[in-house]
């Protein structure tokens, strides 16, 4: 029987249930989910559902890119939690899992940001190679809460589509969607963004959205029903910064649903504005994982985002156009 498994042809002999089928490729099925013929197989069918000569399979599992079961940790001592979709984290700090040398200084770097929520991408499995490390051996979605994101789809139907099968490998509900234009700025397509919000929302989903730093688009996303609104600060992978804290403060003050900048951060100070600004929080990668010392700065972002929030809670100064003395004019010599 020939078989197309995750876009290549396989001979298999028999007809064996997707169970047996998952056994003979010597994959875990508690790591990750099946397709067939664009149908997702529940989990708890994979003895009964039997493969045919011509079906079309995809097995796919979780890696490295950017709503798990995973206990909240304790709020801080002055109780400020950051809270989505009815959840307390007390870190405001998400984190990628792309683009690390290794599963290894991924783990490490996410440690050392103090993260409790990790994006990560819906990919194929190799099925060539079944003892192929996978990023949960690594980093343990029931320490973490895993956010699956719907990173390099340029169509509401791919990102629908990716998101439940999310879904049926993890049961996580809380995602991150985000559906691309075009390969050159990865800017967020919005008449697709908007569909694919639509149709998760109708399926369940709690939908933590990438978008532009447009206020009427982020409006559009929460009446939707979306549970985060995340505007971009600049093109993914940038590190250009804030580019527009105008428009990211005027969404701050119209949503009643956390706002957090996703993408564009590259330094410490990129995220303490973002803090500063009012954003509930930041999400970044490439601004942690492409440093010269990942480790090092995890920890100098992680302490951003606390010093950011703490700023933002005290209030600033007022700015003024002259001088005001610190120390007082009356007695002095």
């Amino acid at each position: 029987m020939r078989l197309m498994i995750n876009g290549e042809p396989r001979e298999i002999d028999g007809t064996p249930s997707v169970a047996e089928l998952i056994g003979q490729l010597g994959l875990d099925v508690r790591k990750i989910a099946v397709e067939r013929n664009l149908e997702i197989v529940r989990r708890t069918e994979f003895d009964q559902v039997r493969v045919a000569d011509g079906d079309r399979l995809e097995i796919v599992h979780f890696i490295g890119g950017g709503s798990g079961a995973a206990a909240p940790q304790a709020a801080p001592a002055d109780d400020d939690p950051f809270t989505v979709a009815g959840r307390r984290f007390t870190s405001r700090l998400l984190v990628g899992t792309g683009k690390y040398k290794d599963f290894e200084e991924t783990a490490r770097a996410i440690e050392a940001s103090g993260a409790e929520i990790v994006t990560v991408a819906v990919r194929r499995v190799n099925v060539t190679d079944p003892n192929a490390p996978m990023l949960m051996d690594y980093v343990d979605p029931k320490r973490y809460v895993y956010l699956p994101n719907t990173a390099g789809c340029f169509t509401a139907d791919d990102a629908v589509r990716t998101l439940r099968l999310a879904r049926e490998a993890g049961g996580w509900n809380l995602v991150k969607l985000e559906v691309l234009g075009d390969q050159k700025t990865l800017y967020p397509d919005v008449t697709e963004t908007l569909k694919a919000a639509e149709a998760l929302i109708r399926d369940g989903f709690d939908v933590m959205v990438y978008t532009s730093d447009d206020p009427i688009v982020a409006k559009r996303l929460e009446d939707l029903g979306c549970c985060a609104i995340m505007p971009l600060a600049a093109p993914i992978g940038s590190g250009l910064g804030i580019q527009n804290p105008v428009n990211i403060r005027i969404i701050i003050e119209q949503s009643s649903v956390p706002v957090l900048v996703d993408a564009g951060v590259g330094t410490p100070s990129d995220a303490a504005v973002a803090m500063e600004l009012g954003c509930d929080g930041v999400l970044m990668n490439t601004a942690i994982a492409g440093a010269r010392d990942p480790i090092l700065m995890a920890r100098a972002m992680k302490a951003a985002i606390e010093a950011g929030r703490l700023g933002y809670r005290a209030g600033r100064m007022p700015r003024k156009f002259y001088a005001d003395p610190s120390s007082p004019l009356a007695g002095l010599i």
